[in-house]
């Protein structure tokens, strides 16, 4: 088992306390027993160390704990990501071309791959080393995977898209669905082809029933690091900017522009062929429907500065008592006029 020093020199930290402590595993400050380590990354939950069983805590610097060893670090919430992964996650071992997968024969696999019963891999297609393929992924003809990827169970690639290294799809993600165009015919419509493809870069990760679109011409392109939530709607020709954070049930349509290192909350949505700058950050079930500048927070629909929409928000649930002052003042206005008039 790693000690705590070896710990702290993974992350960058600093011990107090027994350097020489073996840790076996990360748990929740209620769960944890000795030999584990928990961690606190916000100062109102410092209580709570008072109770915990954990051996010892990754704390910021001013965290006090005298019974307890403490990791110290200035982000405690990565050092807990990185703790984690290294001591609880290890990829599966390789298992090859297991029996019920069905892999055509023209497809390039490369070394130390899995792909489960249920696989069909279509023709062309390219794998590369140590990617994971689970129960019932359909890759279609002429798609590339990069290396030390993994493709949860019921995942669909299209044809011809093209996947970086160490991407992970989540169960059920589909990537290059035909974007949504159709052509008015009168009162009927005509299917546009969608003939482009799906792009998406290195370490990307995309959420459990999220669509990206392929284009209708070129590409929607997925750029690296970006990190996508569950049930996420990207249209056919959008490009995400590097390391942009998507939550769940977003909506971006077709041929807008992302930049690098926006956020969008829950339920945000975008109209089709606008530009958003970096580092924007959208709130929750907000809707943008215009292109906007970088570096800027906004909320409500359509979006607004962020403090300002806190401001107008103050004032939604006295609509009602503001609609009756103003039929009351306009009434005695009115009743005013009719004074004067008569004078």
């Amino acid at each position: 088992m790693p000690t705590l020093r070896e710990l702290a020199e993974l992350v960058g930290g600093t011990v107090v306390g027994d350097a020489d402590l073996s840790i076996l595993r990360v748990a929740s400050i209620a769960e944890a027993q000795a030999g584990e380590i928990t961690f606190i990354a916000n100062p109102k939950y410092l209580s709570l160390l008072q109770q915990t069983r954990a051996s010892a805590v990754i704390a910021a610097p001013g965290a006090e704990a005298p019974h307890l060893s403490l990791l110290v670090c200035r982000n405690p919430y990565l050092a807990f990501a990185k703790i984690l992964t290294f001591l609880q996650v290890r990829r599966p071992s390789p298992q090859g071309v297991m029996a019920g997968a069905c892999v055509h024969p023209s497809a390039s696999l490369g070394e130390g791959i899995t792909v489960h019963p249920g696989c069909v891999v279509g023709e062309n297609v390219t794998i590369g080393t140590g990617t994971i393929l689970y129960p019932g992924v359909i890759v279609y003809a002429d798609v590339v995977i990069g290396e030390e990827c993994t493709l949860h169970a019921g995942v669909i690639v299209r044809e011809g898209c093209r996947i970086g290294n160490r991407v992970i799809l989540q169960p059920s993600a589909v990537i290059g669905a035909d974007g949504f165009g159709f052509a008015p015919d009168g009162s009927r419509y005509y299917k546009i082809p969608q003939v482009g493809i799906v792009e998406i870069e290195d370490d990307v990760e995309i959420g459990a029933s999220s669509c990206i679109d392929r284009a209708a011409l070129g590409v929607t392109r997925i750029r690296r690091g970006v990190k996508i939530d569950n049930l996420v709607q990207i249209g056919h020709n959008v490009v995400v900017g590097e390391d942009t954070v998507i939550v769940a049930q977003v909506g971006i349509a077709g041929s807008t522009e992302i930049g690098r290192h926006c956020t969008f909350g829950g339920q945000a949505g975008t109209i089709g062929h606008i530009k958003i700058g970096d580092n924007v950050m959208v709130g929750g079930q907000s809707g943008v429907t215009g292109s906007v500048g970088p570096n800027q927070v906004l909320s409500g629909t359509p979006v607004m500065p962020h403090r300002e929409w806190l401001k107008a928000s103050m004032s939604f649930a006295r609509l009602p008592e503001l609609r009756k002052d103003v039929t009351r003042m306009k009434r005695q206005l009115a009743e005013l006029e009719m004074l004067i008039k008569e004078r």
